[in-house]
Order: structure tokens, then sequence, then C-alpha cells
């Protein structure tokens, strides 16, 4: 068996001048710190963002910190596939090639059965379907870039996540971790089957996936506490054991700059269990190494979407 070395990786961020970037989740957490790494090294960022009025507030402050940054906001609702459309034609209409797509919003363990626009589990539908189908509407820009890049962002929890087949929807039972671990999985699955469709199709972009191991962000309120701000005491606990955000983007900022990042790798800390450290090569967990069920996950959320990437972009 060939050993799984796990050195640091150079997260120094090439020259973007010139790139088109899309960020989701871009307002908070790791899309906001990812965002202005990326302006800051001359990229335009698209900051796709389910609430106007906290896209601008961080705008705002990003330009404070990049003040020769260039940033638009995005109206994005991955809850909607509706949203999802008009807001990936908003981007075809401008006919510009998109070098940097990075799925990063998501919700983390929401306690009580909730479903998107269209009937799905909310976890499901917004971690896992919603950045499936923007990715499929926006591959005619990506591939028109000279070297594109999409990176999608999993979790530490994909760890235990498991295949649900027939219990993607919760309609045999609903467990806020259970759902959130699947959609985590799905999350590096989709990335590893995208590569492996891209090099068969001859679409030309690279595929990556990232976790931030043990990060602080604000998922603790919009997850399982569900805007509950948590207790002083919890905030220090947190502190203490968690990662700032920092730190905790740097696996996705080095899946999506560096120029040796391994098309289909998946990147986290460097630390113990992956909870904190360097940005490194990450274990892929057992079930996301399953060729099978990451085809068959890619059939369903193509059913499940209506969006299918062979008819958006024919092979070449």
């Amino acid at each position: 068996m060939t050993a799984f070395h796990r050195r640091a990786l150079d997260t120094t961020v090439p020259d973007l001048t010139g790139r088109l970037a899309v960020v989701t989740g871009a307002n908070s957490g790791l899309g906001f710190g990812l965002t202005g790494r990326l302006a800051e090294a001359g990229a335009e960022v698209v900051m796709a963002v389910r609430t106007r009025e906290k896209g601008e507030d961080a705008r705002t402050r990003l330009l404070e910190q990049h003040p020769a940054a260039t940033l638009r906001l995005l109206d994005l609702d991955l809850a909607s596939l509706d949203s999802v459309r008009a807001a990936a034609h908003s981007l075809l209409d401008e006919d510009r090639p998109i070098d940097l797509l990075i799925n990063n919003a998501g919700i983390m363990a929401v306690p009580e059965l909730e479903r998107t626009e269209d009937g799905f589990e909310l976890q499901f539908g917004s971690n896992h379907l919603g950045p499936f189908a923007l990715t499929g509407h926006l591959l005619p820009a990506l591939v028109r870039a000279e070297a594109p890049r999409v990176v999608s962002t999993s979790s530490l929890a994909a760890n235990a996540g498991r295949w649900q087949w027939e219990n993607l929807n919760a309609e045999q039972g609903y467990s806020a971790w259970g759902a959130y671990g699947l959609s985590k999985l799905a999350n590096l699955s989709f990335a590893r089957e995208l590569q492996r469709r891209s090099d068969a199709h001859g679409w030309g972009l690279v595929s990556t996936a990232a976790h931030p191991g043990g990060t602080l962000t604000n998922l603790q309120t919009t997850g399982p506490r569900r805007g509950v701000a948590p207790s002083k005491r919890r905030q220090r606990l947190s502190a203490r054991i968690m990662q700032t955000v920092e730190v905790g983007m740097l696996p996705s900022l080095y899946a999506a700059t560096s120029p040796d990042a391994e098309p289909g790798g998946y990147y986290g800390p460097k630390g113990f269990l992956e909870v904190r450290g360097e940005p490194a090569r990450a274990r892929i967990p057992r079930a996301a190494r399953d060729r099978a069920a990451e085809a068959r996950l890619w059939a369903v959320s193509e059913s499940l979407t209506g969006v299918r990437f062979v008819e958006q972009v024919p092979a070449v």
C-alpha cells in the first residue's frame, strides 16, 4: 500500500489579474475571506449572496481593505432552482469566460426537517443540488476560460456521511447531522465525478474539493442553533479548539488558485484528525471512493435538478 504523505502546501496566490471568479456565500466566513484574497491578487469577484443587504455590507468592508478591488453582487438562493437558474443566466448573458467557481455556501445540521422551494430536504438541496445545478448552468462559460477551475467545499462531516439512496429527501425520517454528513459526502463525490466527466468529455476544467477542518464560522448560528448566538462560555471554548477563518480557508484557497493543485484533489488541514493546521492533502473517506455511488449520485442529481451537463456543452 502506498504511504499517504501529508506535507504542508504553499498557499501563495498567483497573479489573478483579468480572471473572473464566482464565490457563493461570499458575505461571511470562508467565502468572505476567500473573496478578499482573490481580489487582492487581482481577480474580479462576483459575490453570490442570498441576502442583498448582508452582501452590500460585506462588499463595503472588503473595499475598505482592498480599495482597488473589483467586486459585485449576484443574488443567489441555492434553496431555489429558479434562483440558481436566474443567477447563472445573468452571468451567461455577459458572454464572458468564468475562470473560477467556488461552491462555498452551505448550511449545517438544521435541527428540524425543512425543505427547499422545490421540495428537497433543505441541506441536501442547498448544499448539493443547488451547487450542482449552478455548476451545470455555468459550464458553457467555464469551458471558455483558459484554465477553468471548480472548487467544492466539503467538511469533516463527510467522513461520517452515508449514502441513503431511499431517503435522500428525508421522507423516511430525518437526522440533522445525518443529513449534513450526506450533503458533505455528496459535495466531495460531485467534485470527483466532475473531474472524471471533464476528462471524458474534453471540458478542460480542473475540479477540486477542500474542507476547513474545525473552523469558527457563522455556521454555528445558521445551523444547529438557527440564529441563536452562542453563549460567551461556548464562544471561548470554540475559540480555543477551532481555528480562525484566515487559517481555515487556506485549503480552499490552495484548491482554487495553486498551479500545483491536482485535478480531482482534496485538501484540508494537516494536523491531528485534519481539525487544525496548515493545508495539505486530505484523506478521502471510503464512501467517496465508490465510483458506482458517485456515478449514481450524478444521475440522481441530474434527474432532480433537470440540469444535464453534456447538454450544456457537447463533447469536443
